[in-house]
């Protein structure tokens, strides 16, 4: 994804960024499970979604979105209301194929939202930390990481 303001030179930055392009590369899959109607797969994908982006959304909410909550109020709030939307759904299946027959269909326009939440994230959010996170800010972002870890693997380097 985004390159250009220098912001992935930070750990914090570079794996809440590798963690979203797992996510991006999850929903090309739902994408093609929908396709092809596989609900079962289609579900799983969403549990690997909600386990990719559960440790991911602990490091915004409890070490970035607080450290930019004075600044942004408004922007940080529609953040963290979209997380719970996103939950939300991601949520239904979590014990396998949702019953509701309309639940393909939110799914596939919550990961819609998901995918311009990321963007609203790498454009915005992650280039205005770099700039205004202090120290001490971003250990507390990296002391959340180190508390909830990740889900999604390391590469190989």
């Amino acid at each position: 994804m985004c390159e250009y303001c220098g912001c992935q030179s930070l750990s914090a930055i570079d794996e809440l960024t590798r963690e979203h392009d797992a996510v991006v590369t999850l929903i090309s899959l739902v994408r093609d499970a929908r396709r092809d109607d596989d609900t079962t797969r289609t579900a799983e994908l969403a549990r690997e979604i909600a386990a990719a982006l559960d440790p991911h959304t602990e490091v915004e909410e409890h070490g970035l979105f607080p450290a930019l909550a004075d600044e942004f109020p408004e922007k940080i709030a529609a953040l963290e209301a979209e997380h719970r939307r996103i939950e939300s759904v991601l949520a239904e299946a979590a014990e396998g194929v949702p019953a509701d027959p309309g639940w393909p269909e939110r799914l596939m326009d919550t990961l819609a939202l998901l995918r311009e939440h990321i963007l609203k994230e790498q454009d915005g959010v992650f280039p205005a930390a770099l700039a205004m996170l202090e120290p001490e800010q971003w250990e507390a972002v990296e002391a959340v990481r180190t508390r909830v870890g990740s889900r999604v693997p390391e590469p190989n380097r």
